[in-house]
């Protein structure tokens, strides 16, 4: 279901369904990613305005479509400067993430062997990602941040679940490598 039809929403949608089609979930996402960069470089799809606009204190979530067929979501992301989430997981689903258009920095988290209740988490890797990258992240490695390092400038990315992405689990820092964990509902901003 097209939540606001844009220019070259149907291009997108049909590069998804494609790849969705594929036999394993690393087929799927390497596909994803491929045809998002595509996408994004060649600028034949106009995501709309209103996913350019921040939200006041946190970054923007606007779902732009959500398959009724293969059940996968595409949800527009828009990050003000500096705005950025904790560790989280996806709740078991696989992801491809594409920078519309700014900067992003992803850090990728392994879990370690959990401590007196606590999670813990070391960084394994981190990327300054710009217009036309997109990655992936496949359970059970999937636990990760996203930042806007900007100080003055807003980025815009793209993000396909293979599902509804409702909640995720958050992770705080306590100190020492040391996380507890919180379930968060994940709500979505108007699509206009």
């Amino acid at each position: 279901m097209l939540t606001l039809d844009f220019p070259g929403s149907r291009k997108l949608i049909d590069a998804i369904d494609a790849a969705v089609s594929q036999d394993t979930t690393r087929a799927v996402t390497d596909s994803l990613r491929n045809s998002l960069c595509s996408l994004i470089r060649s600028q034949t799809v106009t995501l709309p305005e209103c996913v350019f606009e921040t939200a006041e204190g946190r970054y923007a979530r606007r779902e732009l479509y959500r398959s009724e067929d293969h059940g996968y979501c595409v949800v527009a992301m828009t990050w003000g400067p500096g705005q950025g989430t904790p560790i989280h997981d996806h709740c078991g689903m696989w992801c491809v993430e594409g920078v519309w258009s700014g900067a992003l920095e992803v850090v990728q988290y392994e879990r370690l062997a959990d401590e007196d209740g606590h999670y813990c988490f070391q960084p394994v890797g981190s990327i300054q990602a710009g217009p036309g990258s997109a990655g992936s992240l496949i359970p059970p490695h999937e636990y990760h941040t996203i930042r806007n390092p900007s100080d003055d400038a807003v980025a815009v990315s793209l993000h396909i679940y293979s599902g509804a992405m409702t909640h995720c689990a958050v992770f705080q820092p306590l100190g020492h490598n040391q996380y507890q964990r919180s379930d968060r509902q994940l709500g979505l901003d108007p699509v206009h």
